[in-house]
């Protein structure tokens, strides 16, 4: 990796949460994994893989909002501490469960709602946390882009990793190993250096603040710009992945390799998609790249679609998987550099919200469309419908109303 594309790593703090999430990563991918393996053989149905992710799901996006206010109205540095602590004695737990008893399928949805439930805090303080671990702001779209190359490589290396020690160890060794990967990014964190927390006093509720929270988007143009255009994308096109078991099996007359492949090549595309954005200068406008990297990936939606080339439709899905995953990454960094500090762990809350809750929602709408339209045709209407979005990403950004700017927040506390 050359200087530019690695220079958050100049920062120390940075340096050591980026090693111990990349451990933990890992082992997080591999107990994803490891789940699905699990309840498959035991109930050999698909719906209760639903379930499991469900499960894991829902307690995360309908706590979020909450989360974010926790993240905000106190040391969220503790808060990702904490959450940590309580992820490894969930993978520990499931490790006990299924070397006791690997029949209690319940157990595992159980310990997987447990999951979520942490996540809901987990994901705001983790996100709003990596601003503060910059100390040049200039570096932060470059930690959040290396945080994305970390994300899709372990996407790639986790299972991988998991199914080889299924095969070898056993499914209890998955989650085992897994607990043990946190043990190094709690200790990255023990080991940060950050300003002494100054604790402030709150007058008035968690839930006014949350309502703050919404009044504070709902005035910012620009954050409740990006904020609706991933909405928008998680509703009317990311769920084309859903679609891919049906482009291997019933268009390519492939088999679990062939899907695979199909998938792995969504992982490689984000991979190069986040090294991208790695290595990008700072003075390129972030605001420019998300309209231009929105085109194409719904051009490589578009190509996709009906491409009858087995091998042209895997490289064709890369380059639909990179301006997905470029697209995703910037909104992340724009978030993170123009909310208000205070108001940060709300704000991306209400991101993850919009997205956890969108998308499960498009995948209902896609699946009903692909059955009555055919899946070929909805992949293409979903490429389309990337272009109108892209669309709306050029004309706000050429009407100037994308500013780098917030307007200024009084907070009462």
């Amino acid at each position: 990796m050359d200087i530019e594309a690695g220079r958050a790593f100049r920062n120390r703090n940075f340096r050591y949460f980026f090693a111990g999430q990349s451990i933990s990563l890992l082992g997080t991918w591999m107990q994803k994994t490891a789940v699905s393996w699990v309840i498959y053989t035991q109930t050999h149905s698909k719906f209760m893989l639903g379930v499991s992710v469900f499960a894991t799901l829902f307690p995360s996006a309908l706590l979020s909002l909450f989360g974010g206010v926790v993240s905000d109205r106190y040391n969220r540095y503790r808060v990702l501490l904490l959450t940590q602590v309580l992820s490894m004695v969930q993978a520990a737990a499931l490790a006990g469960a299924v070397f006791w008893r690997p029949d209690l399928v319940w157990v595992l949805i159980g310990l997987s709602a447990v999951l979520g439930l942490i996540n809901a805090f987990d994901v705001p303080a983790r996100q709003s946390l990596v601003y503060d671990l910059v100390e040049d702001k200039k570096d932060l779209p470059n930690a959040v882009a290396l945080n994305s190359m970390m994300l899709n490589l372990s996407k790639l290396l986790g299972p991988a990793i998991a199914g080889l020690a299924l095969e070898q160890l056993g499914a209890a060794a998955c989650f085992g190993l897994n607990a043990l990967s946190f043990v190094a990014v709690i200790g990255s964190l023990l080991a940060l250096r950050l300003p002494a927390y100054v604790a402030k006093v709150h007058d008035t509720s968690i839930l006014s603040e949350l309502a703050e929270g919404f009044r504070y988007v709902r005035d910012t143009a620009t954050i409740r710009f990006i904020i609706s255009m991933v909405g928008l994308t998680a509703l009317l096109v990311l769920p084309f992945v859903n679609l891919l078991p049906v482009y291997a099996k019933d268009i390519f007359r492939g088999n679990a390799t062939t899907f695979g492949l199909l998938d792995g090549a969504i992982g490689l595309g984000g991979l190069l998609g986040a090294f991208y954005l790695a290595s990008r200068k700072p003075e390129v406008s972030l605001y420019k790249v998300i309209a231009v990297t929105t085109f194409v990936f719904g051009a490589g939606l578009l190509l996709f679609a009906y491409t009858p080339q087995y091998g042209l439709a895997l490289g064709f899905l890369v380059v639909a998987a990179f301006g997905m995953m470029a697209q995703t990454t910037i909104s992340v960094t724009l978030l993170q550099t123009t909310v208000a500090p205070a108001m940060r762990g709300r704000v991306i809350s209400l991101y993850v919200l919009v997205y956890a809750a969108a998308l499960p929602l498009g995948s209902l709408l896609v699946g009903a469309a692909s059955e009555r339209f055919g899946v070929q045709p909805t992949v293409l209407a979903e490429g389309g419908l990337c272009l109108l979005i892209g669309v709306l990403y050029l004309r706000n950004y050429r009407k100037g109303k994308l500013a780098a700017t917030t307007p200024e927040v009084v907070l009462v506390t």
